[in-house]
């Protein structure tokens, strides 16, 4: 198996899991207000690789409301007539680690280290930070909920040896 995915997997395992006796039935399902504020139908747009766009967004609660299902779909099209983006993002609690994290699954593929992230909790923010295949490179993801409009702020930037270089700025508002 693949070096990178094997550390990919037991970083996602670390991040997500905790132990649990047979005995268990399971957890108890994850009460997270900053969370809730995401559950909904959204309209992203902005800046996304120097591009103005456009997409439409499902949060909801799945699994027996362990996690918030994030699914992304581009209204720009391919020539075929297929999206120009999708993804299907999971966000998780580890009580534990008392850390949020999350798994980012898109139609580029390869679950490698740079689809698992991690963020430490914050009061309306999640900051994730998923890590690259060289240790002098990371991607973040920041997700910022303003209370007084009801809307997230989902800024993505590329981290290279300390220099932060912008990938997205977008606005994610009800539908």
């Amino acid at each position: 198996m693949n070096r990178r995915l094997v550390l990919a997997l037991a970083f996602f395992a670390s991040v997500f899991s905790a132990p649990v006796h047979p005995a268990q039935a399971g957890q108890p399902a994850l009460n997270d207000p900053l969370l809730d504020h995401l559950a909904g139908r959204w309209i992203l747009t902005g800046m996304i690789d120097g591009r103005q766009t456009t997409h439409d967004v499902t949060a909801r609660w799945v699994l027996q409301h362990h996690y918030v299902q994030f699914r992304e779909i581009s209204r720009d099209r391919q020539k075929d007539g297929t999206p120009a983006y999708q993804a299907t993002v999971y966000f998780g609690w580890n009580p534990k680690a008392k850390r949020y994290g999350c798994v980012w699954l898109d139609d580029y593929g390869g679950l490698s280290t740079q689809s698992i992230g991690s963020a430490p909790p914050d009061v309306n923010r999640i900051a994730f930070v998923f890590l690259s295949t060289s240790d002098a490179s990371r991607f973040h993801t920041t997700l910022a909920y303003d209370e007084k409009t009801d809307q997230w702020t989902m800024n993505m930037d590329q981290e290279d040896k300390g220099k932060f270089t912008p990938f997205a700025r977008t606005l994610l508002r009800r539908k």
